[in-house]
């Protein structure tokens, strides 16, 4: 309120208003709260707690006789915290670049039943921990004493779901969001390296938010298929991928590049809300088995050999009758790649032998 006055001489009315002894007493207190907090700041060595005394410091000087965030306070309040949970220890590890925070409740606390979302008490409790975003360069680690709630409502004792992690998981849902976005734009096993984690954990976190997103995605809509094969390893071993293209996403991916990929896509149809009946429209390559597959398991898909194939073929038609008649004809020796380029691209020296294979 002193430093807030515009003026000099409404800030001595302002004092006007308190004692000498009055004025003396608040000074002194403020300089009790600010003393430990500086003297804390010199001479620690642990940077994190360097780093809290500053904050802790300054806050000071928008409440002149107020209290400061400690600590717990404000990584309570960096979690997104709301009780009964609470932090109650901090470990700082320069030397391993670890930060563990220590979590817990009330004695007393109701929590919500995981079965009928009913508030019980505590029955025990597991020591859980979870990692957390890194603080700067160092791994950020949370644990608490997780509860089994005494539901009288429904007569069981189950694990409640804690608001920072999925049930089951070793990571918080800030880690899982931050490995998603890394997976989208990354090759898993630099993901696994960038983060320090075994790319077995980071599989089971993508599998598990994938099938959730399939699981919640429906197919009824599809009417045109696009149906495609790729290389997923070396030795021969292929993956079928049915695209929606009207929408132009990935819809189903399966194992194999057979007819009964086909089939395999049918069951997932039906699975999404679809039915094999609604496709109108597949394009695919000139495979005998996806010919068969689409026939058998798509009754009502008409088939477009799309583009390339049958580019490709023609082309192969056009090469090889050149090579039957360069046998014959030394002039359409060395004039392949005329008859396989767009006329479009053609350099200069094209364009003269066209030219002179024209007379």
């Amino acid at each position: 309120a002193f430093h807030g006055l515009a003026s000099k001489q409404e800030r001595e009315d302002w004092l006007k208003g308190f004692s000498k002894e009055e004025y003396k007493a608040a000074r002194r207190r403020q300089q009790e709260i600010r003393e430990p907090e500086a003297r804390r700041r010199r001479y620690t060595r642990n940077p994190v707690l360097r780093c809290l005394a500053w904050v802790r410091y300054h806050l000071d000087d928008f409440c002149f006789l107020g209290r400061g965030m400690t600590q717990q306070e404000l990584f309570a309040a960096a979690l997104g915290l709301v009780a009964p949970w609470k932090v109650v220890k901090i470990e700082f590890s320069a030397a391993e670049k670890r930060l563990d925070i220590h979590l817990d409740f009330d004695p007393g606390s109701l929590f919500l039943c995981p079965n009928c979302q009913s508030l019980g008490k505590a029955y025990d409790t597991t020591e859980d921990c979870w990692r957390h975003l890194n603080f700067f360069q160092h791994a950020t680690f949370l644990h608490a004493r997780v509860p089994r709630c005494d539901c009288k409502s429904c007569n069981t004792i189950r694990k409640v779901d804690v608001p920072w992690a999925r049930a089951g998981s070793g990571f918080t849902l800030l880690f899982e969001a931050f490995v998603m976005a890394l997976g989208q734009e990354m090759p898993i096993s630099a993901v696994a390296d960038l983060i320090g984690e075994h790319d077995t954990r980071v599989w089971r976190v993508l599998r598990h938010y994938v099938r959730q997103a399939v699981k919640a995605r429906r197919l009824d809509d599809v009417t045109t298929v696009g149906v495609d094969e790729t290389a997923s390893r070396r030795g021969h071993r292929y993956v079928t991928l049915f695209f929606d293209l009207d929408k132009k996403r990935l819809i189903y991916a399966t194992s194999g590049k057979d007819a009964d990929t086909v089939n395999r896509f049918a069951c997932h149809l039906k699975e999404q809300g679809g039915t094999p009946h609604q496709i109108r429209r597949v394009a695919c390559d000139m495979s005998g088995a996806f010919i068969k597959g689409v026939q058998r398991h798509l009754p009502n898909a008409e088939i477009t050999f799309d583009r390339f194939h049958l580019t490709k073929i023609v082309n192969d038609a056009v090469d090889q009758v050149r090579r039957e008649e360069a046998s014959a004809n030394e002039i359409l020796r060395k004039t392949r790649f005329i008859w396989l380029t767009n006329p479009k691209n053609f350099s200069k020296s094209q364009r003269r032998k066209l030219f002179s294979l024209s007379f």
